[in-house]
């Protein structure tokens, strides 16, 4: 049992396409759990890498996130991204309640009828692509509208307050320091817009998620006003950022592997195992997210974590745990059938997995349906990618057919 003494200085600004990055990748081999140092934050903090060592993390209790409040933590962001009252930031059983009030709106059943609407979204967004001509950006015309509409319709979101939503989430995400004045504001005011927009929805409710959220009762309990709030602004970012991303590079990585795509427009019923697959291989972010405080002292790995001390994981390295996974920087369909961290783990598992896994199925179907002979229009290496947040994703995917 030791205490690791290096620091390492870890900016996790990576942005190569969507290589993986290489310090990530030598912290899990050689480091599995390393003293890091962030850009933002004071102090340290553990970077945990291994599969099970971050399912360890995700799940027992002597790991809080409510303790990260209040703490300056290190942080890949000038402003944390997180609400102080979200469910990111509750411990069991305060979020054990949230999230059973939540998905409630989530159910298979609720699932497969915004599915149908999804499958409406997709076909009239692909009708435009085709009717405007090749080439087209898909990214533009597919992967950022998608998500947003599908959620916003979700939510009971006017039209017109879309974009300037969507410009208000993605301040927030830039890692740059000159952000952090236009971040808190940005936060300040998509929490003002939703403390409105929800106290509306309670006093007069529709068919909305927001609206079910208002009226859905654990026993007795409700949300209150402030709860609901964060929630539906935590489901926005959520609900269309990532999905977005994920669109993107996925399409990229589908059109510049032309077996894979053959081999998926031949055995159509293989997508749900390959985006599975995808959703594994592909480092979609950077870095680490929120972390948790060590309320007892903890071995991990041989490591002694002490009680107090800031603790990060990466679902990024779990997900290239060859412990875990066959050759695991290997894109391999077929490959045994174990759950990845890409939504991650535990009591804070993406509630809007099913949405975002759903909204991927209809887009990638019907891409493959509707243009057979898909195919980048420039070559993979002037392809302009995202370096300025915490996301990896294509600015633009020109595609022709």
């Amino acid at each position: 049992m030791e205490n690791t003494e290096t620091v390492r200085s870890c900016p996790f600004d990576f942005a190569q396409q969507l290589d993986f990055d290489p310090q990530l990748g030598e912290l899990l081999t050689r480091e599995p759990v390393s003293r890091i140092r962030m850009a933002y934050g004071e102090g340290e903090a553990w970077l945990v890498t291994r599969y099970e060592d971050v399912r360890t993390v995700t799940t027992d209790r002597r790991f809080s996130r409510s303790a990260v409040l209040g703490r300056d933590f290190p942080r890949m962001t000038p402003e944390p991204i997180v609400q102080a009252e979200s469910i990111n930031l509750m411990d069991p059983p305060a979020s054990s309640r949230l999230r059973s009030l939540v998905a409630k709106s989530f159910t298979p059943r609720r699932v497969d009828h915004m599915r149908t609407r999804t499958q409406g979204i997709v076909d009239g967004l692909l009708d435009e692509m085709e009717s405007a001509g090749a080439p087209s950006d898909f990214a533009a015309c597919v992967a950022a509208p998608l998500p947003l509409i599908t959620i916003c319709e979700v939510l009971g979101i006017p039209e017109v307050d879309r974009p300037w939503l969507r410009g208000h989430a993605l301040t927030m995400m830039n890692t740059g320091a000159a952000g952090r004045e236009n971040a808190v504001q940005a936060k300040a005011e998509l929490r003002a817009y939703f403390t409105e927009l929800t106290g509306e929805r309670r006093r007069s409710p529709g068919e909305d998620l927001i609206s079910t959220l208002a009226t859905a009762r654990d026993g007795a309990e409700l949300l209150d006003d402030q709860e609901l709030a964060v929630m539906a602004m935590v489901l926005l970012i959520t609900g269309q950022d990532t999905t977005t991303y994920q669109l993107g590079n996925i399409a990229y990585t589908l059109l510049t592997r032309p077996p894979l795509l053959a081999s998926l427009r031949a055995e159509p019923d293989r997508l749900p195992r390959t985006l599975e697959e995808l959703l594994r291989y592909i480092p979609f972010r950077k870095g680490v997210g929120i972390p948790r405080i060590a309320t007892e002292d903890v071995e991990l790995s041989g490591v002694m974590i002490r009680a107090g001390d800031v603790v990060h994981v990466s679902y990024l390295t779990a997900n290239r745990d060859g412990l875990k996974f066959a050759r695991p920087d290997e894109l391999d369909p077929d490959r045994p059938s174990i759950p990845h961290m890409t939504f991650g783990w535990g009591a804070h598992h993406c509630l809007g997995a099913p949405l975002a896994t759903m909204e991927l199925e209809v887009a990638f179907s019907s891409l493959l349906t509707r243009f057979p002979a898909l195919r980048l229009d420039v070559p993979p290496e002037e392809v302009r990618w995202n370096t300025t947040s915490i996301w990896r994703h294509p600015l633009a995917l020109p595609v022709t057919w």
